[in-house]
């Protein structure tokens, strides 16, 4: 869970390399540093504790310049924030790498390469990896054949660029189970772990499969495969350009995401039916025929993704009949799962690299499911390439480390594969044609309840004076009263719990009093009756009550209880609407608390390790 970078141009690549980490900044923030090959007999490092600001400031009034160099902002995995423990690493002032990942079997690399002479100076597994090179060259070989043998040596999932003084122009590169993209400039080649950190220098790129070993100079790209053949890989034009990743007129990229939901829902549904039917294709050409042999579905997921697999059950089931699983990612391949015969395999993630849920796909192809779908939000990613079906979100990119827009748009997607299934599975008439009716309506709903934002606004500033929050929901709702509890603990620090609320009387209700707040979503649904009398509970304790509610529910402010009237949705849409609610309250609590809302402590947005 780290960002990486690297350069090789006709030009002082300094300023790429610190404009890129800010960009990759979402994916890891406690140090950073940056590694240069400026001519001289030993690589010029340069590392702080903090943020790429920090990393900034240090290079002023410092002669810090060269065309060929790597940088790397961090998430700590191995070692504590600090100095030390910030990438770039160095080998005998000869030989530095940045890497993203873990490396499993770094304690014996370690030991070996302590008993052959080389000294560590920082408590992470990437040192290793440094050291290995090293002795690999003073045996004779090139940079990218001391990084083969080095990967023969390595465990674990990893994204590594490299440098040496021996090789001037030339930056290596490899990944395994890490993201990885090679950007191809007009004045040079460039390297980083996702393609927003270089759309200010180019829009073309190569993505590495598996394996791959890749050379570059500024005019050239060398790639061999895990097996050492040379191969070539298709370069890609995308539309995305530096603008799509700005914050523009808002102060955070949470915010502007929140914003953006309408648009990225509309997005997301464009050209995925024809009249009242979901086209078979959206899924890709190889569903043809197979949707209509699906007799179960296992959704799986980590996070916030999951939580969207979770309101996904309620649909699959209640509209398609097909029984339906939603497992963690992380325990998934880690308990024999049984599989159903004709089950269709689901992996959800935003950015198509998480590392839990790419293994789990990865158990899955060899478990004997009809096929796997990822449902995700980047087209070029592991997740997408290693599955059979894909379906994209397409959200446009998410740098907020708190998910919100790809949350709303993976449920629109759940919805659409929803309508697909029922055609055929339905234990009523299809449903397909009704959901799709409501599912056009998303984007409209989802702006009504932005237009609230000034009364969440008032009641987060109530809301931010606790350090404990309760959330509860029925149906659907229960997992949307989870995300909204994880959104709250993401940024502002709040400790927050979600409960079905019908189990409150079941051991949460010891917890309610006066300084606990209750946030409750009451859309108009068959659970409304039951949920009202569970808020009854809540109230005979002292509890206080905040109600997201239907205006249908005609619930009113009272003692102990304050109201938002929610729009009236169609009860398929309201997981989206109520959800859309409780990431404003979430980013305005946080704005009170004083929290950094884009880069909470302690996390980093694409999980790219176990």
């Amino acid at each position: 869970m780290c960002g990486l970078v690297g350069a090789v141009a006709d030009r002082n690549v300094v300023p790429v390399l610190m404009d890129a980490l800010q960009r990759l900044e979402y994916r890891g923030y406690d140090s950073a540093g940056v590694a240069l090959l400026d001519g001289g007999d030993s690589v010029s490092v340069q590392r702080c504790v903090g943020r790429v600001a920090d990393l900034a400031r240090s290079l002023r009034g410092v002669s810090f310049d060269g065309g060929l160099g790597i940088g790397h902002t961090r998430w700590a995995t191995h070692g504590e924030p600090a100095e030390r423990n910030a990438h770039p690493h160095v080998s005998r002032g000869e030989v530095a790498v940045v890497h993203n990942g873990i490396i499993e079997n770094f304690r014996e690399l370690r030991r070996e390469l302590q008993a052959a002479g080389y000294e560590f100076l920082s408590d992470t597994d990437t040192e290793v990896i440094a050291h290995l090179l090293h002795r690999h060259m003073c045996g004779g070989r090139s940079l990218a054949a001391a990084l083969r043998a080095a990967s023969a040596e390595l465990r674990g999932a990893y994204a590594v660029a490299v440098v040496a003084v021996s090789e001037p122009e030339t930056l290596v590169v490899t990944r395994r189970g890490s993201p990885l993209v090679i950007g191809v400039g007009d004045d040079g080649h460039y390297v980083a772990s996702d393609v927003t950190a270089l759309l200010p220098v180019t829009a073309r790129f190569v993505f590495l499969e598996e394996g791959d070993i890749a050379e570059l100079s500024r005019g050239e790209i060398r790639i061999r495969d895990i097996d050492g053949e040379t191969v070539e890989r298709p370069q890609r034009q995308l539309a995305l350009s530096s603008e799509d990743v700005d914050k523009g007129a808002y102060r955070h990229y949470m915010h502007k995401e929140i914003h953006e939901q309408p648009r990225a829902l509309a997005d997301s549904l464009q050209g995925r039916s024809a009249g009242e039917s979901v086209l078979e294709d959206s899924l890709g050409f190889r569903a043809r025929g197979l949707v209509e042999r699906i007799r179960a579905v296992h959704l799986v997921a980590c996070g916030t993704s999951h939580h969207a697999g979770l309101v996904a059950r309620y649909w699959l089931e209640a509209m398609t009949g097909l029984p339906c699983s939603v497992e963690l990612a992380s325990e998934f391949r880690y308990r024999l799962p049984a599989v159903p015969r004709n089950c269709l395999f689901v992996g959800l993630s935003q950015s198509g690299e998480t590392a839990d849920t790419l293994a789990a796909l990865r158990y899955a192809k060899e478990s004997g499911y009809l096929s796997t779908l990822a449902i995700c939000n980047v087209a070029e990613s592991s997740l997408v390439r290693e599955a059979g079906l894909s379906l994209l979100t397409r959200a446009g990119p998410e740098l907020g480390v708190a998910s919100t827009k790809a949350f709303t748009t993976q449920l629109s997607a759940l919805l659409l594969l929803t309508a697909l299934l029922s055609r055929r599975n339905g234990p009523i008439a299809s449903a397909e044609a009704p959901i799709l009716r409501h599912l056009a309506q998303a984007p409209v709903a989802v702006e009504a309840v932005l237009r609230l934002e000034p009364q969440i606004e008032k009641l987060a500033r109530q809301i931010a004076r606790h350090n404990h929050a309760l959330f509860i929901g029925r149906g659907p709702m229960y997992p949307i009263a989870q995300e909204g509890a994880l959104k709250l603990k993401e940024i502002s620090y709040i400790h927050a719990e979600a409960y079905a609320a019908g189990e409150l009387k079941h051991g949460p209700l010891a917890l309610v009093d006066e300084h606990m707040p209750v946030i409750a979503l009451a859309p108009a649904s068959g659970c409304l009756d039951k949920l009202e009398s569970n808020l009854q509970e809540v109230a005979a304790r002292g509890g206080r009550i905040y109600a997201f509610a239907d205006r249908a529910c005609a619930m009113e402010d009272g003692p102990g209880m304050q109201v938002i009237c929610m729009p009236e949705v169609n009860e398929l849409l309201a997981p989206m609407s109520y959800t859309v609610a409780l990431q404003l309250l979430a980013y305005h609590v946080a704005l009170v608390r004083g929290t950094d809302v884009d880069r909470p402590r302690n996390l980093a947005k694409s999980v790219t390790v176990e």
